[in-house]
């Protein structure tokens, strides 16, 4: 970690923790823990962690990596779980000071792989909703969907399945935003440029290959960039302009692509 945050960039010569294009920091990508189920010992780690960070560059947001299972702090959440713990807390854990921004994960055909697809949608509504709800009451931070796709590998599975599902998620992070809520926005697992289809896990996404999932994440690009623009200028705008509300399937605008690798990254605004 220390290597990666003080690395000088060998074409700009700009540190990292001073790179401007840097948004944020990852501390590990989606802890679990076997030997507590409560999330504490991940959230001591998590503690000792983002001060070690927040040391080193007080420049960049911090977040966890969290895929959003919930512990020991709120007993009632753990019924959103998917049927298990994995050993975090995605409140405490997030309640960490030095973290700036809380994330969820969402593999619904993973971890109810053996229910149909109305099912898994239902859970992903519970699963954002609960999300959604805890981040701007009791964390009153932001929260990013910091991963979530449709695998290729699942049973039945079909592009205009993966499209439906993509689509749903999108309007239900553009509804959120809109009416105010902490939700900055969602990356999909995992975009890859031309040639790369040999390092795919199922959830690939090769635009070229894949038009309509390339107009999809360009329309909510698109709409969450219009919303933007417009709660910037005031939230009275929303509703004044509620009348010209772009339509998710009808938007057309310039693609603006967000992705990223596990692990420690940088993404985006």
């Amino acid at each position: 970690m220390l290597k990666v945050i003080t690395r000088v960039n060998t074409i700009t010569k700009i540190p990292y923790r001073d790179d401007t294009t840097i948004m944020a920091w990852e501390l590990i990508n989606e802890p679990r823990c076997q030997l507590d189920y409560s999330g504490r010992m991940v959230n001591g780690w998590v503690q000792e962690m983002a001060v070690f960070v927040k040391s080193l560059d007080q420049h960049h947001l911090l977040e966890i990596g969290m895929e959003g299972f919930y512990g020991d702090t709120m007993p009632e959440r753990k019924q959103i779980n998917p049927g298990y713990q994995v050993g975090t807390d995605f409140i405490s854990n997030n309640l960490v000071k030095e973290i700036d921004f809380a994330t969820i994960h969402a593999y619904p055909d993973q971890w109810l792989s053996g229910q149909n697809d109305d099912s898994q949608m239902a859970f992903m509504q519970r699963w954002m909703s609960s999300h959604y709800e805890d981040s701007r009451t009791i964390l009153k931070k932001p929260l990013v969907i910091a991963e979530f796709g449709k695998s290729s590998k699942d049973p039945d599975y079909n592009i205009n399945k993966r499209n439906a599902y993509m689509n749903a998620v999108y309007r239900n992070i553009y509804k959120e935003a809109k009416s105010g809520g902490t939700v900055g926005g969602g990356l999909v697992w995992q975009l890859m440029a031309d040639g790369m289809g040999s390092y795919g896990d199922g959830y690939e996404i090769i635009l070229s290959e894949n038009l309509s999932t390339d107009s999809i994440i360009s329309q909510q690009s698109h709409a969450m960039g219009t919303l933007a623009h417009m709660l910037r200028s005031g939230p009275e705008n929303v509703a004044v302009n509620q009348a010209s509300e772009v339509e998710f399937g009808q938007v057309r605008g310039p693609s603006y692509v967000v992705s990223h690798r596990k692990g420690m990254r940088k993404a985006g605004p």
